[in-house]
């Protein structure tokens, strides 16, 4: 039972995030650039953000159950990040031949992801 009701909460956590990645994708900002893929690039680095003040903040910080980490975690974030849809933009960009949005793209997603990462840590020992 204990494994079952963690599934739940993931399941649960991932449905939202899954809804909250695709609201961005329609949102007025994925209109911004006509060819950089912004929204995807705002979702990995804003969620590289969230998962790491969250892993701190979720597991040294705040007191909560493990069924409650594991569906904001695992379930919503793993839902709404996704480095497949990232590396499908990348080969769709180079097969149009835009090499140099293809390696800024790459370049930009993997620094200012991790650069969010790092940020998030560091403002989840804050808390």
């Amino acid at each position: 039972m204990e494994t079952a009701t963690k599934i739940l909460f993931i399941g649960a956590g991932g449905a939202l995030g899954a809804v909250a990645r695709h609201l961005i994708n329609i949102s007025p900002i994925a209109g911004l650039f006509e060819k950089f893929p912004f929204p995807t690039f705002f979702i990995n680095v804003s969620g590289s953000f969230l998962i790491g003040m969250l892993l701190i903040l979720l597991t040294d910080k705040w007191e909560i159950s493990d069924h409650l980490r594991m569906a904001v975690i695992v379930g919503f974030l793993g839902a709404f990040t996704t480095f497949s849809t990232f590396e499908m933009e990348i080969y769709g960009l180079i097969k149009e031949r835009l090499l140099l949005t293809a390696f800024l793209y790459f370049f930009l997603s993997v620094t200012v992801g991790f650069a969010g990462l790092v940020a998030g840590i560091w403002l989840g020992k804050r808390f």
